[in-house]
Parts: structure tokens; sequence; C-alpha cells
């Protein structure tokens, strides 16, 4: 081994040196960092003043969605947001209307598809009840994809299982979306 190798190159030191000095910096901006966080604060959680995004999302009502799809994201939305106990009086009401569609995929040359994709654009609308003025809106949006079988029963069942599944992401989603909205609302 040379004494070069021994001591390090010189590019070697100047990397060296380059990587202290970002740990350096880093460590010297670490407490102005830590101060600025004083804006963040935990999505579901509670700081202590105010009623936390749970209570919140306890008090929307969730209105009538029609269908089988939509009575499913109903559940769903009330169990998330009051998990199965009795909601207290409601600030809010969410109404949802729900487009259903189903696409045929893998079709093969008899005409006959083997696989098919089931789709729902949920558009909703967050209205306060205080002032009927609507103070949240949008769609969400959820896929499943199943496989069609010989037998009735199966693909009936299938069918279910896929708009179960698609019930359910878009709940989660609009739960997200109004705790994102309510943890801001006074």
């Amino acid at each position: 081994m040379s004494s070069s190798e021994r001591q390090g190159s010189p590019a070697r030191c100047a990397l060296d040196r380059r990587g202290a000095l970002r740990a350096l910096a880093l460590l010297a901006a670490a407490p102005a960092i830590g101060a600025c966080s004083g804006g963040f604060q935990p999505l579901y959680g509670s700081l202590g003043h105010g009623p936390s995004v749970e209570a919140k999302l306890a008090q929307v009502e969730i209105g009538t969605i029609p269908g089988r799809v939509g009575q499913r994201i109903r559940n769903e939305l009330i169990f998330q947001h009051t998990g199965g106990g009795t909601p207290p009086p409601p600030l809010y009401r969410l109404d949802v209307t729900v487009r259903e569609m189903v696409t045929s995929t893998l079709v093969a040359r008899d005409g006959n598809s083997t696989g098919q994709i089931y789709q729902i654009d949920a558009a909703f609308q967050l209205i306060s009840l205080k002032d009927k003025r609507v103070v949240l809106q949008g769609t969400s949006h959820g896929r499943a994809g199943f496989e069609r079988f010989t037998s009735i029963f199966s693909n009936v069942q299938a069918n279910h299982e896929a708009q179960d599944r698609v019930a359910r992401t878009v709940a989660a989603d609009l739960k997200a979306r109004l705790a994102a909205y309510l943890s801001t609302a006074a």
C-alpha cells in the first residue's frame, strides 16, 4: 500500500470535509427546524385545546346514499366517525351521490369477458347546518377488479366483494378528506 493510499487522496479528503460540513450545518439548523414545527399538529391527536378531529367527525351527519353500495359507504362512514356509538348533535351534513360503472376486461375471442372492473365515482358535499352553506365538496373514486366465472352465483359473489372493497376505499378517502378539513375548521 502506498503512502498516499494510507493517508487518503486529496479528492477523498475533500469529500469527507464536505460531508462533515453538511452534518455540522444540519446540526446547527436542527433547533430552528424544531421551532418551525409549532404550526403542525397531529391529525387525529389533540394538543389539549379544542375538540379533537375524531369528536368533530362524530358531529357529521351522513345523509342517505341510494343503492347497495351507497348503503355500504354510509355504514362505513358512520362506523368510522362514531365507532358504532351514539353520535352527538350534528354540526355538518355529508351528502354523497354515487355513479357506478362496470368495465369488461380480458375479452376472449368468443366475446366473453373473463374479468371486469367495478368503479365508483362519489361526489360529496359537506354542508354546515348552522348556515346551510357548502363548506367542502369534491369527488372520490374507487376501483376493484374481479373475475367472471361460469357459475352465476360466483359472478354475483365476486361482484359484491368488489363493491364492498370499493365502498371501504371510498369511505376511507372521504373520512381522510373530512378529517383534513375539520382539523382546520373552527
